[in-house]
């Protein structure tokens, strides 16, 4: 699963990893290259809770693999599409895979990990693994062969979609009951709300920075496309790294405060990689990928505990819906650039970590499903009480 999930999330990493690729050959404005960013994220949006609904009332195993191969297909095609229209439309086809992969991967991956943070921490780490890969994915392709290879790309999709079948079959009748909804408990809309609104502004800096770090370190550094692709890397890296390290620290500490301090750095590190000039940009970029990636598993398991008779809901939002709405902003950061500077656009980015520890405030740590809401809370984490 986590394997499969690396495959799939490739895509996600892709469309930004593309962005300076069009901006160089097609000589987009940044207004209309973060229309790309959100092309693949509206359809997304919209749809992101529709499967998760479907996978809270049905097991649909065959939906992985499919998924896989619709995310693939998209990102493949959006660099010989002849328009500017044709482009965002398989774009946005690629970003419908990605949206109906999530909730139930979500959903599969909690039963095999069978409830373990460490375990929903390695599933978490294929998908930021995925995104880690992907600038390195598309410069190799399009820097050798221009867009005009972006077909290439469809090799990580074809073995996703063999890793998901081979996952499901594996997972046997675990992997098949995991697709309705059997926990006892109680749904606690209050909390999962402020969650959600949180993992939203945590949403909007990543991918505003996904879609634009490249390009502003090359800006800030002088340096040509192999810098921008490295701060990149540097940014999806790290993430992959902290994910691994959040599964372990919200195991010894609690997941709220793992949650709540990794806000707070968020704050500094995306206040240092939009201020402090030349190369210790890199150092702040991958603090910033620290702050946004530890808590990144924490914010699955949150939801799912908040929300235990629906379980692939709260996958697609915390998942699927929350990450990608981010892309909704891009278009107005890239206006604000073309109107100002790149560096002017990226500085709303740094309150939005702080609002989104303001939401976290007093939420209190849920307990298993089964444990009445009015005693979850986490005896180790001072903030909650």
């Amino acid at each position: 699963m986590s394997l499969g999930h690396a495959c799939v999330d490739v895509y996600q990493g892709a469309v930004a990893a593309l962005v300076p690729h069009f901006v160089a050959e097609r000589a987009y404005s940044y207004a209309a290259a973060s229309g790309v960013v959100l092309a693949a994220s509206l359809l997304s949006s919209l749809v992101q809770p529709l499967f998760g609904v479907l996978t809270d009332r049905w097991a649909m195993p065959w939906l992985l693999p499919l998924s896989a191969l619709t995310a693939g297909a998209g990102v493949a095609l959006s660099g010989v599409m002849g328009s500017y229209a044709l482009t965002l439309a398989v774009v946005a086809v690629s970003g419908v895979g990605v949206a109906a992969y999530h909730p139930e991967a979500a959903r599969v991956a909690r039963a095999v990990a069978q409830g373990r943070h460490t375990g929903m921490g390695w599933f978490s780490f294929g998908g930021n693994a995925g995104f880690a890969l992907a600038p390195l994915l598309v410069f190799a392709v399009v820097a050798t062969g221009g867009l005009r290879a972006s077909p290439l790309l469809v090799v990580p999709a074809l073995a996703g979609a063999a890793l998901c079948a081979a996952a499901v079959r594996s997972a046997g009748s675990g992997g098949r009951s995991a697709g309705a909804s059997a926990a006892v408990g109680e749904d606690d809309w209050g909390p999962f709300l402020r969650l959600s609104g949180a993992v939203v502004c945590r949403s909007v800096v990543f991918v505003g920075l996904s879609t634009f770090v490249s390009l502003y370190v090359r800006e800030r550094t002088g340096g040509g496309a192999a810098a921008g692709t490295a701060a990149l890397f540097v940014l999806y890296a790290g993430g992959a790294v902290g994910t691994l390290a959040g599964g372990r620290l919200a195991e010894r500490y609690g997941r709220m405060a793992v949650v709540r301090r990794s806000y707070a750095l968020t704050v500094l590190a995306v206040a240092g990689l939009v201020l402090v000039p030349g190369p210790p940009v890199y150092l702040f970029v991958a603090l910033t990928s620290a702050g946004l990636y530890v808590p990144f598993s924490q914010h699955i398991t949150l939801g799912q505990d908040l929300l235990p008779r629906r379980v692939g809901t709260a996958s697609g939002v915390t998942l699927g819906l929350t990450v990608s709405v981010g892309g909704l902003a891009a278009p107005a950061l890239g206006a604000l650039a073309d109107a100002t500077s790149l560096r002017t656009a990226l500085l709303p980015l740094v309150a939005l970590p702080a609002l989104g520890r303001l939401l976290l405030c007093g939420l209190r740590e849920p307990a298993p499903p089964g444990v009445p809401v009015a005693e979850r809370a986490d005896p180790r984490d001072p903030a909650a009480r």
